[in-house]
Formats: structure tokens, C-alpha cells, sequence
């Protein structure tokens, strides 16, 4: 769903709520964005947009919301954003933040929050976009939306869309552009920035261990190069495989398989479609032309590859106040970006690779990590 607001704002979302008749829960909302409105001595709510996560069902804190308006108000600064981005995080080890690069006559900053219920189409996400560059509303909208198609629609932590997801670009409009170079400018920094958030969307999943990138290319479509991916790292085998550093490869041709046998038209076609499907992980060709390339020497060197694309290494934290062991992140900033890069051919009799469906979806594994948080979040 797309939105616009007098701001001058763009939102995209992908809020469930907003199929649903309006209830208690609108009208508090509206409430909070009345009194923000009035703090900041604005025309109406409708220059307000509210945005929240949190448990499903539950009624806004509102009295608490409204009793730390004018405190909020009072400690707003223009130095930098990264309070804003501390100020967002639940789950989140770290705050993320990201701008795009210096030299330019534009500034584009964005923050980003979300750990968990992450799945396209987008997720339990709150992401932030703040520039200076003037342009028309329907040009940012424009940016936007294709900017988050290719970035925070190709993630996935754990498979679950959200109901309050949204993704917000905001314009002061205070710098013209002298021409259309600066425009094409901003537009790739825009998709650069959202694409670096995503990344650190996924990099800071709960639990996460290892980020899996997932390139596919020579699919019959770019749906269904995405599907393929998102198959791959959804697959909870697979994610399994990769929290324990264990290259059990037919796990990812086996998700492949399954979702091309899924799709295809017929027994024929999936067939041929895998004959001609080549798979790498981390370098090694696991997969050629429809036949498993293995050998225990490969197998090694994966190891070893896994290992080094780990995040931090997993240990339980014995309580003794606890009956069992629980396992929490030894992490509170990603010593590196590395992922596990797994990459899908399919070649085509024929056909330019280049003329045929790939997308690059980014998911994480599974870890003890994770089901502790999600097992232990309420109580």
C-alpha cells in the first residue's frame, strides 16, 4: 500500500491492520498524533505519522505515550540521528544508521529498527529517511517504492510478515537540484542507503549467526528467481544447517527443487529446468548441471568458510535460577559484514542470462539464540 502525506512524506507499508474497520486502537493512535501535533504547534494530525511495534493485540501505552510528549519535544536537535536510531530499538542489539556519501550537494541520512517478525512484504520494520534534495512528491514516491522492492522486500529473518511495517522518506526540500545528474545521483545513494539498512536489518536479526545471500540469475522470472531465493533462506533445514557451520548442501537443493517442482508447468519442465541448474556456496560448486559435486576435501573447506562468516560463536548462559540452559548473543556490534554466499544458475539453450529472471535475497540462519528470545519474550 502506498501513502502520502502533507509532509511531503512517503510511505510505504504493508499494514494488515489497515484491512480491518477502525477500532480502539486508530483512535489512540490519532490521540498521540493530536498532542504531537499540538507540541509542535503543526496545522492538524495529518502532519504526524505514527508508526510502532510491538506485541500483536495489545493497546498503545497511551497515557505514558502522551506524558513524555513534552520532554521529547524539548530534547529535539538537528546535530545527528543517531539518539533517533538508539530511541527505536526493542529487540535490536545496536542501532543502525546510514547516509549516503560525502561530496555530494544532498545529504540523505536513514535509521532503521527491527530484529524479528522480518519477511516481505517488508516486516516488523520501522525504517527512517531524511533528506535535504527538493524534489516532487510523485518522483520520491517513485524512488522510493522501487528502492524497497529491490532492498527490504528481498530479506527475510524468519519468514513472518508483520502488521507494522514502515518504510518513510522525508524531503525539507531546503537544497534544489541544479540538474538531472543530481537527481540520478540521489536515486542510486537512495538505493544504496536502503539496500546497506537492510543488510543490517538482517545482520542484527535475533539470533542471527550467519547472513545468507542468496543470488540467483537465469530463472524464467524475476518472480520466480525471487521465490527461489526466499525458499532457500525460509527453509528452516537449511537455516539449521547453517547455525551449526554444517554444509549439508542438499538441504539448499533440496528448497530449490521443491519450489521449482512448486512452480513449473509441468514434470518436464521442472526436470529440464534442474538439469540445467548450477549451485556455489561460499565459492564451491556444490551443484553442476543438475548433478551433486561433493568430496570431503570440499566439504572441509566449507567448514571453514561457515566459520569465518560467523558472527560470534554460540554458548549457553546457565542461570541457576533457570531449570535448563538459555543461550543469549555474545554481541553487541558485528565485528564484521561477511555473509555466505550462495549463488543459483540455471543456464538457458539460446537465451542471454542477462535477459532471463535473478533477484539477490538476503535471510540469516537459525539458531538457539533465536528460539530462546521468541520462547522468553513475554515472560
Amino acid at each position: 500500500m502506498l501513502e502520502q502525506s502533507p509532509l511531503g512524506a512517503i510511505v510505504v507499508n504493508n499494514k494488515i491492520s489497515n484491512v480491518f474497520p477502525a477500532g480502539d486502537g486508530v483512535r489512540d493512535a490519532e490521540q498521540v498524533c493530536e498532542i504531537v501535533a499540538d507540541a509542535l504547534d503543526l496545522p492538524s494530525k495529518d502532519y504526524v505519522l505514527p508508526s510502532s511495534t510491538g506485541v500483536i493485540g495489545w493497546r498503545l501505552p497511551v497515557d505514558e505515550m502522551i506524558a513524555s510528549i513534552p520532554d521529547a519535544v524539548k530534547n529535539l536537535q538537528d546535530r545527528t540521528a543517531l539518539p533517533a536510531a538508539e530511541a527505536i530499538m526493542t529487540t535490536d542489539l545496536y542501532p543502525k544508521v546510514r547516509r549516503s556519501d560525502l561530496g555530494h550537494p544532498f545529504s540523505l541520512v536513514g535509521i532503521a529498527k527491527g530484529a524479528g517478525m522480518v519477511e516481505p512484504n517488508l516486516a516488523t520494520m520501522l525504517v527512517f529517511l531524511m533528506t535535504d534534495l527538493d524534489l516532487p512528491q510523485e518522483r520520491l514516491q517513485s524512488m522510493l517504492a522501487k528502492a524497497t522492492d529491490e532492498s527490504f522486500n528481498c530479506i527475510s529473518i524468519d519468514s513472518d510478515q508483520s502488521t507494522s511495517d514502515t518504510v518513510v522518506l522525508v524531503s525539507s526540500g531546503a537544497v534544489r537540484p541544479d540538474n538531472e545528474e543530481v537527481v540520478r545521483a540521489f536515486e542510486s545513494e537512495l538505493e544504496r542507503v536502503c539496500a546497506n539498512l537492510a543488510a543490517d536489518v538482517v545482520r542484527n536479526g535475533e539470533g542471527v549467526r550467519h547472513v545468507l545471500r542468496v543470488n540467483v540469475t537465469g530463472a524464467p522470472t524475476d518472480t520466480i528467481a525471487r521465490g527461489i531465493g526466499k525458499a532457500v533462506v525460509n527453509s528452516p533445514l537449511t537455516k539449521c544447517a547453517f547455525a551449526g557451520n554444517d554444509p549439508n548442501v542438499g538441504r539448499v537443493i533440496g528448497a530449490v527443487g521443491s519450489y521449482v517442482g512448486r512452480t513449473c508447468g509441468d514434470r518436464e519442465e521442472c526436470a529440464q529446468l534442474m538439469a540445467n541448474c548450477t549451485v556455489d556456496i561460499a565459492g564451491e560448486t556444490v551443484f553442476d548441471h543438475g548433478n551433486f559435486t561433493l568430496s570431503t576435501e570440499k566439504e572441509a573447506r566449507l567448514v571453514t568458510q561457515l566459520r569465518d562468516a560467523e558472527l560470534y560463536v554460540s554458548a549457553p548462559i546457565v542461570d541457576a535460577s533457570v531449570p535448563s540452559a538459555h543461550f543469549a548473543p555474545t554481541l553487541e556490534y558485528p565485528p564484521h559484514d561477511r555473509c555466505v554466499d550462495i549463488d543459483v544458475r540455471f543456464d538457458a539453450e539460446g537465451e542471454e542470462e542477462t535477459t532471463r529472471g535473478r533477484a539477490t535475497i538476503l535471510g540469516s540462519d537459525l539458531t538457539h539464540e533465536y528460539v530462546t528470545e521468541n520462547a522468553d519474550y513475554r515472560s
